[in-house]
């Protein structure tokens, strides 16, 4: 065999070789478009889509306003001593409920007794002395009348009487300062609440204007909740108020991630008249009931404060999506069950929907979930929405499903067939058979 024959025997094959795999992708691509038009003609005329869908209604709801908070006590009193001295004695149980009035602690009342017997003598003494003045004076009296006296020796034991009083009452006030000082050797619990741990011990020398506190007692039922709220949210709360709302309720969230509600509900105190200039904030205080002692002061919390209820229109926030410009739009069904897309106005968010103020009616029915198969005007079976399931996009309908495995199946096995040599048609084969006799 000659060269030139050989090399013309190599071009046809090499030409036979790229015209079968051209017929091969053309019959594919037909395939394909084969495969396709059937479910293309179920996911548009031929079949309603389902969707599911809910009837829109005015009701009541009730509004709230979040703020942080945190926990204050409602009492609480540093103990301290008033008069220097020795504790000898702690008398009660550290973190136990005490009792005002309730004695604390004994501070060494040795000097504090003495001081006082010393003011009681005292008292004695100067009562003494103005009994003997209080005679003088009577007979002066008598003696001055037929001139047996002079003039100012009267006036002197007059005197003298109105002095020797002073120290009678002087005499008394010492009594009574030294009493108070006896008295303040036992240190008594101010207020009722539960003690926190002593600070000193028996044995430690206590003065009258010592920095540290014997003690502190706190009351922990009820407690306040003192909120931080901007300046620009306060209106809503003096609208409630001015429409008669005495009580406003505040319900309270413990913890940071699970928000755990606090059972008893609390109510708004008050709140300042000024805004801080710094922060631009307003303080607001509430007091909440703490039976089981379970909101310690310092702990922060969640204080949902109620404003009031109003008649609205909720839309689920899933069932919405934003148009290019930012509007909020929902998927509305007409009563020729055609879905249509509508923009509407909202006034704000109530937990997981918004609140309608223009755009939708009362009686609509909106698409929750199944918008993201259709389009506009596009025919939809309306079914209720439970409110459970998840939003899906997968087919809904047994005749639908087939074809939609067809049109991700088809392009693999004929991706299969062209990669793959061993599994090529029967006319591929004279191609191969003329390299080989090239080739020998």
């Amino acid at each position: 065999m000659n060269k030139p024959f050989l090399f013309a025997a190599l071009g046809i094959a090499i030409i036979a070789g790229a015209g079968f795999f051209t017929w091969h992708n053309l019959t594919s691509d037909a395939r394909n478009a084969n495969n396709m038009s059937p479910a293309a003609g179920d996911m548009g005329g031929g079949m309603a889509m389902p969707v599911s869908v809910m009837q829109l209604q005015t009701g009541t709801i009730s509004l709230t306003q979040t703020l942080p908070g945190r926990i204050s006590a409602f009492k609480q009193s540093q103990v301290r001593p008033q008069v220097n001295g020795i504790i000898t004695a702690r008398l009660f149980e550290e973190g136990a409920e005490v009792e005002k009035g309730q004695q604390l602690y004994q501070i060494d009342d040795a000097r504090f007794k003495a001081a006082l017997i010393s003011a009681q003598a005292d008292l004695k003494s100067a009562r003494s002395t103005i009994n003997s003045i209080e005679a003088r004076t009577r007979r002066y009296e008598e003696l001055v009348k037929i001139d047996a006296v002079s003039r100012q020796e009267y006036d002197d034991v007059i005197a003298q009487l109105d002095q020797a009083n002073a120290a009678v009452e002087v005499a008394k006030a010492a009594v009574e300062v030294a009493r108070v000082n006896l008295a303040y050797t036992k240190v008594y619990a101010p207020i009722s609440g539960q003690i926190g741990r002593s600070l000193v011990t028996e044995g430690a020398l206590v003065t009258a204007n010592q920095a540290e506190p014997l003690s502190v007692i706190t009351q922990l039922d009820p407690v306040y909740v003192d909120m931080q709220q901007s300046g620009m949210d306060t209106t809503a709360i003096q609208q409630a108020r001015l429409q008669g709302q005495d009580s406003i309720p505040v319900t309270l969230m413990l913890g940071d991630s699970d928000q755990t509600p606090y059972p008893h509900e609390g109510t708004l105190k008050f709140s300042e008249v000024t805004i801080d200039q710094t922060t631009g904030s307003i303080t607001l205080r509430a007091i909440a009931p703490n039976p089981d002692k379970i909101l310690l002061p310092g702990l922060f919390v969640r204080a949902a404060i109620g404003i009031g209820e109003q008649q609205a229109m909720l839309v689920p926030q899933r069932a919405t999506t934003r148009t290019p410009d930012g509007q909020i739009s929902v998927w509305v069904v007409d009563s020729n069950n055609q879905a249509n897309p509508r923009v509407f106005q909202t006034s704000g968010a109530y937990k997981d929907s918004w609140i309608v103020s223009d755009g939708l009616e009362d009686g609509e029915s909106i698409i929750i979930e199944g918008y993201q198969k259709i389009g506009p005007g596009t025919e939809v079976t309306p079914m209720p929405w439970e409110g459970t399931s998840n939003t899906t996009t997968a087919p809904t309908t047994p005749d639908a499903a087939p074809d939609s495995e067809a049109l991700t199946a088809a392009p693999e096995d004929e991706q299969t067939e062209i990669l793959i040599p061993d599994e090529m048609p029967e006319e591929t084969q004279p191609a191969t058979d003329v390299e080989q006799e090239t080739q020998e």
